[in-house]
Parts: structure tokens; C-alpha cells; sequence
């Protein structure tokens, strides 16, 4: 088994709950996805959100896309300022049998500014 971190990443447009989980569930699936995986794989998920998120949890929405049995943590981004607002981060751990360069990393709406180079 080979344990790989898969990073992503979305913008929202309002921090409201409907959309916190639509956000999320389309990053966690785009994820899966892009590195061809499914939800046995998945090993662990930590989610980041800017301090201006909290209608709820991003891992409130994983589990209820049916990710309960995979372990999952919050937790609030710096306060940078002039930082990109309205960001949810992941950083996936899985098993993923490829080498660490052809993992696929996703960017999604507003943050794909964040990581231009990785951005699909």
C-alpha cells in the first residue's frame, strides 16, 4: 500500500450551509475522480476553512455524501490578511498506488488562483 496526500481546494461564493455542502461534496468528488479513486481508499481527510466559514463543517458535509466511516477533522485556516476568502481545503490521505508527481490535485471556482500550477 502506498499512502499519498492529495490536496484541493474550493471557493464559495456566500458562507451558507446548502452551498458550504455543495462546495465540498463537489471537491471531495473531484478528488476521487481525478485520481481515479473510490471511497475505500480513502484513508483519512482533514478540511481547512477560512475563519470567515462557519454556517458548518465541510466534514458534516463528507459525511453525509457517505464518508462516515472514513476519519475526518476541521480546522480553521490563518488569518492572513488579504488572503483569499471563503476557502475550503482539503488534504486527502489514500491509497494511491502512483508515483507522488501524477497525483492529481484539484482547484476549484475562486482558488484555483491559489495554486495556479496544479490547477485542472
Amino acid at each position: 500500500m502506498t499512502v499519498r496526500a492529495i490536496r484541493g481546494a474550493t471557493q464559495l461564493d456566500i458562507d451558507e450551509r446548502d452551498h458550504l455542502f455543495a462546495r465540498t461534496t463537489e471537491l471531495v468528488l473531484a478528488v476521487l475522480e481525478e485520481n481515479s479513486l473510490d471511497t475505500g481508499s480513502l484513508i483519512s481527510i482533514l478540511f481547512t476553512c477560512t475563519p470567515d466559514l462557519v454556517s458548518d463543517f465541510p466534514a458534516a458535509a463528507a459525511r453525509e455524501m457517505g464518508l462516515g466511516d472514513v476519519p475526518l477533522m476541521c480546522a480553521t485556516e490563518v488569518a492572513v490578511p488579504g488572503a483569499l476568502p471563503r476557502v475550503v481545503r482539503l488534504m486527502a490521505h489514500a491509497d494511491l498506488d502512483v508515483p507522488r508527481a501524477d497525483v492529481r490535485h484539484v482547484y476549484l471556482h475562486g482558488a484555483t488562483s491559489l495554486r495556479k500550477d496544479l490547477a485542472q
